[in-house]
């Protein structure tokens, strides 16, 4: 699980740009214009990482689980892309037919090692960039035996795009995301709407979409987001509003302002109530990780957000 600071969203990588700002030809060059041929801009990446390196031990490890818990997946353009035409079969992979959960940004793996601990009946892939990140949760798996799990080290959109067939993922969890606070950075932000896309190619009705975040601000996007999407149903639509709402509370007393040791601008009750609610309650089966509790610990609230997809008929 991740979010700003946390390093797993940290890349040694150059961040993507658009084709204006990483292509644009040498204007000192003879017809420059001409010579570099327009291509089409990419969406940025939701993570940057500063560093890839890893300490023995853990280097040892990623040696002996690459291939086992740990995929091997070829790369593309980037160290973190999925060369074209690569595919898994999952049931090979796993050795049976089961439900799969995938968790995007599954950091050092409490969360999901816990979820397969107490659901053996179900497999779990793991969906982390930050290599030091992964190796942790290849570490924790082999040490508490858990063959339930795969970790891909790879963009979580590509992985969904090239990995997986339409209906074939019965949950995505994605447990505090980078929010990307800046104004200039909310590009970055992985929930929009093209993702949601992704996200419902790979869910078959009745398929369930799980989020959390500890920043009020991304927690309303991503609610605008989801509701306005025809693909997804909200089944706690207008629970936990006014002021039962974390929203209100954070609004009231502007939380995340205090949080981050700065002045708070609180709003009056009128101008905080969240009268739309939609929050889910807790999710059971998300494990309390040392980053949720020290989000709680400078007085953040937490945010979950179930959604369903929609049949076919539904739309």
């Amino acid at each position: 699980m991740t979010s700003q600071p946390e390093p797993s969203q940290l890349d040694t990588s150059a961040p993507e740009t658009s084709q204006s700002d990483a292509d644009a030809p040498d204007a000192s060059a003879p017809d420059a214009s001409a010579a570099a041929p327009s291509l089409p801009m990419r969406r940025p990446l939701s993570f940057v990482r500063r560093s890839n390196r890893l300490k023995p031990s853990y280097q040892r490890t990623w040696d002996a689980a690459l291939g086992d818990e740990l995929l091997d997946i070829p790369h593309g353009e980037r160290d973190t892309s999925v060369a074209e035409g690569f595919r898994i079969d999952w049931a090979a992979e796993f050795g049976r037919s089961a439900p799969i959960i995938v968790e995007i940004g599954s950091g050092s793996g409490e969360a999901v090692a816990h979820a397969a601990a107490a659901n053996p009946e179900t497999d779990f892939l793991a969906i982390e960039v930050y290599k030091p990140g992964a190796a942790q949760l290849v570490s924790r798996l082999r040490r508490e035996g858990l063959r339930n799990v795969r970790v891909a080290v790879a963009n979580a959109p590509e992985v969904l795009d090239q990995l997986f067939s339409p209906g074939e993922v019965a949950e995505v969890w994605i447990f505090f995301p980078d929010p990307w606070h800046k104004k200039k950075h909310n590009k970055r932000r992985l929930i929009d709407a093209g993702f949601l896309e992704k996200i419902a190619r790979v869910l078959p009705e009745g398929g369930v979409f799980r989020l959390a975040t500890d920043w009020s601000g991304y927690a309303v996007q991503m609610r605008e987001v989801l509701s306005a999407s025809p693909q997804f149903s909200n089944p706690h639509a207008g629970e936990r509003a006014g002021e039962d709402s974390s929203l209100t509370q954070v609004r009231l007393y502007d939380l995340d302002a205090q949080s981050m040791g700065k002045e708070p601008q609180p709003l009056s009750l009128e101008e905080a109530r969240d009268d739309d609610g939609g929050w889910a309650p807790r999710f059971s089966g998300r494990a309390q990780t040392d980053f949720e509790t020290k989000a709680l610990n400078v007085g953040r609230k937490i945010f979950d957000l179930t959604f369903i997809r929609r049949s076919a008929e539904n739309l």
